[in-house]
């Protein structure tokens, strides 16, 4: 799922340039798998798709009309469970601006929206079951999970303002255990990555992969600013255990050299990927060797599926990367 931008978001000052990286993921995307677009213009949004991409990859293209404040739709897309039998319900969780910070009503909407207009519906199973949990503050951006009953999140993004108050850590806790279905909450205390607007997403920092992987980010100048926060990040990693007490295999990705937008520097990271059936679509900065690092790292953690380069030199402008531009939909 890609929120397509447009004029009236943030992106008007350099809109060409990121309805290009746009273009490039659904390109990249679409070659494997089908992608659901909202969008306020959709039939500029198909033109432009139709001129870029082949016939065969339009039939995976499918094009909703929603009126839209921003594009991040791993925050105000549908979280999806899925259980035995391959039955599917999507949570549709309240989408507030990351705590108020954004006017966000219109995105709040969205999924609600897709859902209706047939977005998520398969010819086998039909539509799958949408579950309203507008009474609960969660962005996609704020959970991993293994897929077997582990998620795990950041103190610092759960328990910010504006988010769920006055409910204790414990009852967020359960909360979660309770609208995921899941068996056990892993709370990480460090990583935050400067400029983040999200107040420490958990895709911004570590993610899962299979075999018990976690993939992190790693700072190694002694000089940066970070650097103490991710090597306490480090340790706290090395002290996890999966559920049947097992260390996890750790996998480090390099942290980017510092970019900046003026005087404020920009969260940048590789560990913002999205993986889609047989790739992995990394974010690279035109940092030649911390990217090849950064890919070839990935790609130990998932050696059955292609390694894609996308540069997210414009979508860092913003804040986030390739995972917060997108939300997977299970088939």
């Amino acid at each position: 799922m890609l929120t397509w931008p447009h004029q009236a978001t943030d992106w008007a000052p350099y809109l060409k340039e990121i309805t290009e990286t746009y273009v490039e993921m659904a390109d990249a995307i679409t070659r494997y798998e089908g992608v659901v677009i909202a969008t306020p213009h959709p039939i500029q949004v198909g033109a432009l798709l139709s001129s870029r991409l082949t016939a065969e990859q339009m039939t995976r293209v499918y094009i909703c009309f929603c009126k839209t404040n921003d594009t991040w739709a791993r925050d105000h897309g549908p979280i999806t469970l899925s259980a035995e039998g391959g039955k599917l319900t999507m949570l549709d969780f309240c989408f507030n601006g990351w705590g108020e910070k954004f006017e966000a009503s219109l995105d709040n909407e969205i999924t609600r929206t897709l859902h209706k207009d047939g977005a998520f519906d398969t010819e086998e199973r039909g539509t799958p079951r949408l579950a309203d949990n507008d009474d609960f503050v969660l962005e996609g951006g704020a959970i991993e999970s293994d897929g077997k009953g582990t998620v795990f999140t950041t103190e610092c993004c759960l328990m910010a303002p504006n988010r769920n108050q006055p409910l204790s850590k414990e009852e967020i806790e359960e909360e979660l255990k309770f609208r995921l279905k899941a068996k056990r909450i892993v709370w990480l205390q460090h990583g935050r990555l400067i400029g983040d607007d999200t107040d420490g997403h958990i895709d911004t920092i570590v993610r899962l992969a299979p075999d018990d992987t976690l993939l992190y980010n790693r700072c190694d100048d002694e000089d940066d600013e970070q650097y103490a926060d991710f090597l306490a990040l480090e340790s706290e990693l090395r002290e996890l255990r999966t559920e049947d007490g097992n260390a996890y295999r750790l996998i480090a990705l390099p942290q980017p050299d510092a970019i900046y937008d003026g005087d404020e520097r920009l969260p940048a990271t590789y560990a913002n990927f999205l993986v889609i059936n047989g790739a992995v679509l990394v974010p690279t900065y035109n940092q030649p060797e911390k990217d090849k690092a950064a890919c070839e790292a990935i790609g130990k953690a998932f050696p059955d599926r292609e390694i894609i380069a996308i540069d997210s030199l414009t979508i860092i402008r913003q804040h986030g990367s390739i995972h917060c531009c997108t939300m997977q939909v299970p088939e």
